[in-house]
Formats: C-alpha cells, structure tokens, sequence
C-alpha cells in the first residue's frame, strides 16, 4: 500500500485506463488509454503533430521529476520533524512542528525512571511471626529524603493492623520503617526509614491535568512480585466511588479517584500511577473484582494525597472535627430495620429518613445525646445518612466549631447544640 492510500500513485493524470491482456496479467498504464495508443500508431500523422507531442511528453518529464523529487524530500524528513498545518486562531500564527516519539521509548523511559523509587511493603501484623507467609503484602513510593531519612506514601489499609513494618526496595535490600502517621478517611499512611541504599524520590506530578486517554502506568508489588510493570490508560480522571470506611459494609464516605485499565491487583495498593513523563499522578488503592469484570482499577490523585501526606508529616495525623456518634442509617437498603425496631423508635410517620444514633461519646454524650436518637438534621439541613453526616462534619465545619442537632427521641423533635473537638486518640 503506497503512502497516499493507494497501490499506486502516478503525478500524471490519467484520462482514461483500458486494460490490455498480456497472458492472464491485467496491466494498467497510468496517463495514456486507446486514444493515445491509437495516435502514435497513425502513420498519416504530420511531423508538426508529432513535434508537439515530444514536447508535452518532456514537459510532462520534468514536471513528473520536479514532484518526484519534492515527495521524496518530504517523505525523507524525520519523524520528528514533520510539519503540520498551523491551525489559525483569532490572532493567526506560524506553521507547528510535530514532536513525535515512539510511545513505548516513553513508557520505558518513565518507568526507569520511577521504579526505584516503588518499594514493596512488608506488614508484619500483631499476634503473627515474622515469616513472609503471615504477612501482608502492599507497595510504596519514595516522595521525600531528608536529612538521612527517606518517606514513603502508601495506603491505610496497608499498613494496617502492623506490628512491624518491612520495605524491600527493587534490588531486593530490607529496611526497618517505622509508621509516621495515617488517616483512615483518606486511606493514606506515611513511612520513615534509613535513606542508606533507596533510590530517588519520586518526582510528584499534577492529577489536575490529568485527561481521559492519556497513557499512565502502574507500578507496584503485585502479589508479591515486586518491581511489577503495567499500562493502561486513563479511563476516567473524577471518580466518585462510596467506601466503607469501617469495612462494615454500610457506605459511609465517597473517595474521588482516577479510573484507569491498567492492570492493578492484590499487592499493588500504595503503588504508583505514572505518567509519561515519570512523575506520580496517583497511588493505586483499588481495584472492582468480580464476574464479567475487567480493566476497573482505581488510583487516588496525588494532589489529594499530598494534601493528607503534609498533614502526617506535620501532625502526624489529620485532623477533623469529631461530633462523637456511631450510627447507622435508617433507610439502609443493605441493612434496613425490622417493624420491631422501628416501633421501638416512636417515629413520627412522616419520619422516613435520618440517622439512628447506636452509641454517643465525647461531645454528643456531653451535649445529653444517647442510644435511639434519631438525627434528621444539621443547622438547619436535612441529614438522611452516614455519609451525609460525616460530609457535612469534614466539609462545613472545623474544630471548636458548634453545631445544632436535630433529632427525634421517643417520637418528639428535639434539638441540641454540640462544640466539636478533635477525635481523642
């Protein structure tokens, strides 16, 4: 196939092509049909005739070599060096060169760059031995070396649970690190250990810029083979996905994250979600693993996680205020109350939505709040779950903030006001 699309590209135009048999070959001859065949072969034609059509013939000639040559030139050029229209906008401007590179180069090129810098987590849980088989396994990323120390960010649930905790880097050298601080809500921990033999801090990007298409790679420990390679793509850069947050299988939170088909499994938690560029766009949290399921992975933005990484390091912790009530929803579809617990509430029947307080501490209980309370409101706004509970707290309010509580008890409105203070330890 030629470079025009055809399997053939002439610069003559042809008028007409008749095909003449050869054999069982069909030959077209581009530029000439019966009526150019017909007048060479007159013999009466006049030497002025025959003059003319030298002519054309030569300048038919050169022109067919002057674009020749010229295509020849263009198709010559560099990869890298092709022109492409300019595309005028309302100020105009001048013609664009293309910058072309082979995408695998860059996808070799960032991962080299990266990959010293993904470690494997080793979490050593209370009550287990030391042995990589009672282990949990997950992977982290270098983001900061200071005076003798490198930092690692990884996930929540990584490190959860952990007694001790191990990072082996990518040339299989074990290191002692010690937990700096982590946040539940945001499913981000921080690291500490010896910087003596890790590879460079990993160069931190903007998920902000991030868009849908754009080719990202995920590096981690999957399974335990640590180092581990994939890409994908960006398949969505806004997700929002409900969590449990108490992994009690009630959604109490909503994680934004990136969407992605590059392959991220058991293992790769905590790793990175790379761009062509070798910066950390995202840190790989989860994936959707089910039947009929595939290429749903899912990354939280690094300008997220840095946001709750600088909260760690400076506190060691994220701080947020705390209203003290474990609750749960009283419409939940996955856990919904029988007739007899719902009589036990005395609701009013127009009553259909809210939260049912289970059990209050801290400044709910100081504010005179208890087991069966129903609330359906804060300042004002109607609160018809955990999760909006937990929304409004994080989102409108601060520490040393009050707040009005609307709620039912024994099937009459009550309100209260609450000082929110920072959850105790």
């Amino acid at each position: 196939m030629g470079l025009f699309g055809d399997d053939f590209y002439s610069t003559k135009v042809s008028r007409r092509a008749e095909p003449e048999q050869k054999g069982k070959l069909q030959i077209i001859r581009p530029g000439g049909g019966k009526r150019a065949r017909d007048r060479w072969s007159n013999p009466r034609r006049s030497r002025s005739e025959f003059s003319s059509t030298v002519k054309v013939a030569v300048i038919s000639s050169v022109i067919s070599s002057i674009v020749t040559v010229t295509l020849f030139s263009f198709i010559s050029q560099p990869a890298t060096q092709l022109p492409l229209a300019n595309a005028a906008g309302q100020g105009g401007g001048t013609a664009q060169t293309a910058q072309v590179a082979d995408p695998y180069d860059r996808i070799i090129n960032a991962a080299a760059e990266v990959r010293p810098s993904v470690v494997s987590i080793v979490n050593h849980k209370t009550g287990s031995s030391l042995s990589m088989e009672d282990s949990a396994l997950g992977s982290g990323v270098i983001f900061k070396k200071e005076d003798g120390k490198a930092y690692i960010m990884t996930n929540h649930h990584v490190v959860e649970g952990a007694s001790d905790l191990e990072i082996v880097t990518v040339d299989g050298e074990t290191h002692k690190a010690k937990l700096v601080g982590k946040d539940r809500v945001s499913d981000i921990a921080v690291l500490s250990t010896d910087d003596k033999g890790l590879g460079a801090a990993a160069e931190i990007g903007d998920s902000s810029k991030l868009q849908r298409g754009q080719t990202v790679l995920a590096i981690g420990n999957p399974l335990g083979l640590g180092g581990t390679l994939t890409s994908g793509i960006v398949s969505y850069t806004d997700r929002i996905l409900p969590v449990s947050i108490n992994q009690d299988g009630v959604y109490d939170w909503e994680q934004n994250v990136i969407q992605t088909d590059a392959a991220i499994n058991e293992g790769n938690s905590g790793g990175a979600l790379v761009d062509l560029n070798g910066k950390v766009v995202g840190i790989n949290t989860m994936k959707i693993s089910d039947t009929g399921v595939e290429g749903l992975g899912f990354a939280i933005p690094i300008n997220e996680v840095m946001k709750t990484v600088d909260s760690l390091l400076l506190n060691g912790k994220v701080y947020r205020p705390y209203l003290g009530v474990y609750t749960v929803d009283l419409s939940n579809p996955y856990a919904p109350l029988d007739d007899d617990q719902r009589k036990d509430l005395k609701l009013p029947s127009h009553v259909d939505s809210g939260v049912v307080v289970l059990e209050a501490s801290g400044p709910a209980s100081e504010a005179g709040m208890k087991l069966n309370d129903v609330i359906t409101e804060f300042d004002g706004q109607k609160i018809t779950s955990t999760l909006d509970l937990r929304k409004f707290l994080y989102d409108k309010k601060k520490i040393g903030d009050s707040i009005e509580v609307s709620f039912y008890r024994d099937g009459k409105a009550e309100k209260v006001s609450v000082k929110l203070t920072d959850k105790p330890e």
